[in-house]
Formats: C-alpha cells, structure tokens, sequence
C-alpha cells in the first residue's frame, strides 16, 4: 500500500503498522488498509452468530460426547468471533492496528480448526460405515490434512507478519501468504478428490444398499445418511470457496482491488 500521504494530513503522520496515528478525524477512510470503513451490522451479525454456534457445539459435544469435533467446532467460533471484534472495532477506527492484526490472524485461522473437525468425522465415519471401500486407512484423512493446514496457516501467518511489520511494502510477507493459501487449496482440492471417491464406492456399494434398510430413533438411516454426507459436502466446499477467494484476494497484495471490497469479504468470507 501507498505509504506517500494526501494533502491535508500532517507530516509525520503513520497510516498503517505498528504506532499508526491516523484516525478519521486527522486521515480519510481512502488511505486505510481496506479504504472503507467495516460495517458495524454486518460485523455484529457475524460474531453474534459464531457466539450462538459456539454454545449450540458445547451443548451437542456434551450431549454426545464428541469432544475432538466439539473443541475444534468451538476453538473456530472463538477465533472468528475476536477476528470480528477486530473488524467492529476498525469501524471506529479503520487505522486500529491492533483490531487490524486481531481480525486478520482470527478470520484467517478459522477454516483450520473447521477443516480438522471434517477430517477426524469423515474418518470415523468410513471407519463405521465401510473402512474396505477406502483407499487407504481412514486415520490417515488426519495424519496428513491437518498437519498440512498446519503448515499452511504458518506460511499464513508468517506472511502476515512480515506484510503488517512493513506497512503492506513487504513482497516477501505477500507471497510467503501465498504460498501457504495457495498449498492450502492444494490440499483441499486432494481432499476432495479422496472424499469424493469414497462417496462414489459406497453409494454404489451393497454396504450401502444393507444399509437402507437399517433404522435409527424412527427415521430411515439412508435418509440420515444422505443428509450427512450433503451438509458434509456443503461445508467442505464452502471452505474451499473461501480459500480460493483469499487466494485470489492477496494476489495483488494490500493494494489490490478485491480487498478494498467488503461486499465481497461479507459474502465470501463471512460463511
């Protein structure tokens, strides 16, 4: 981003970075990070929601004892939910570089914690189902994707880091981040190739056809079957939507255009 400063704003004054002094009394919005201010009911809407997800996941993880997928499920709603205290704060102040750091290091790390809650369930679940149908062991779903989105999320936040330390100037900090995005989609797409698979062997499997008939609490089990692996699928690919949009978002770094675009990061990212 442009560190020259516009008529009207005094010498010696910090826009971005550590120490930045700008507020919109003394800087216009323009020369933000984002160049406009976050939207306060937006943002609202968003931490409101991931704080009701995070009490309905305590509740269904005490309930059925799921405590993997419950802390994973929580530890993301906590982290979106002070990466939109962040941006509520930057509707304020949209030179808060605090808020700026909290929301960029939160909503970044969120699809991690998510992605690890997908990848344990679906290995249980071939585990339950039919483990023979799989390409290899289900435990390795883990093993190896979320050690990977690990790595990803240190590329991130390496990159991040160096980006906010030099005011959005570092090209290196820009594309350690992606780098570690672009390695991020990488595996999700390999993800979804393996998951993919293994729907297509077990929908066309007698495994499946014997289980049609199974019956659970009254409701047909293909039924809820059908409905797990479909909201399964839905979030798996909301996540990769979201991945590729932050991709593409950084490409051109703090001064590109998508990132000045909130509607986009609202629709986009928010889910």
């Amino acid at each position: 981003m442009s560190t020259s400063l516009p008529p009207g704003v005094p010498a010696g004054t910090k826009v971005f970075g550590p120490g930045s002094n700008c507020t919109l009394e003394v800087c216009p919005v323009e020369i933000s990070v984002y160049g406009y201010v976050p939207s306060l009911a937006a943002n609202a809407i968003f931490l409101a929601l991931y704080l009701i997800s995070a009490c309905i996941h305590v509740y269904l993880g005490i309930r059925w004892k799921s405590w993997f997928f419950m802390g994973c499920m929580v530890l993301g709603a906590v982290n979106a939910t002070l990466g939109y205290a962040g941006r509520i704060a930057m509707h304020y102040n949209p030179f808060d570089f605090v808020a700026f750091m909290l929301q960029i290091i939160c909503v970044t790390s969120g699809p991690v914690y998510y992605s690890a809650a997908i990848y344990v369930t679906l290995a249980a679940a071939i585990k339950d189902f039919s483990p023979s149908l799989s390409r290899f062991r289900p435990d390795l779903f883990y093993w190896i994707f979320i050690p990977s989105d690990v790595i990803c999320l240190i590329f991130q936040a390496a990159g991040g880091g160096l980006s906010t330390a030099s005011s959005g100037e570092s090209e290196i900090g820009v594309d350690m981040a992606l780098v570690g995005l672009s390695l991020q989609v990488a595996m999700m797409l390999i993800f979804c190739g393996f998951f993919a698979d293994y729907l297509f062997r077990y929908f066309r499997s007698a495994q499946y056809q014997a289980d049609l008939g199974r019956r659970i609490t009254g409701l047909n089990f293909g039924t809820r079957l059908k409905l797990f692996f479909s909201f399964m699928t839905l979030a798996i690919l909301l996540i990769l939507i979201r991945c590729v949009y932050r991709l593409v978002e950084l490409r051109d770094g703090y001064s590109g255009e998508l990132i000045h675009d909130e509607s986009l990061f609202i629709g986009l990212e928010g889910w």
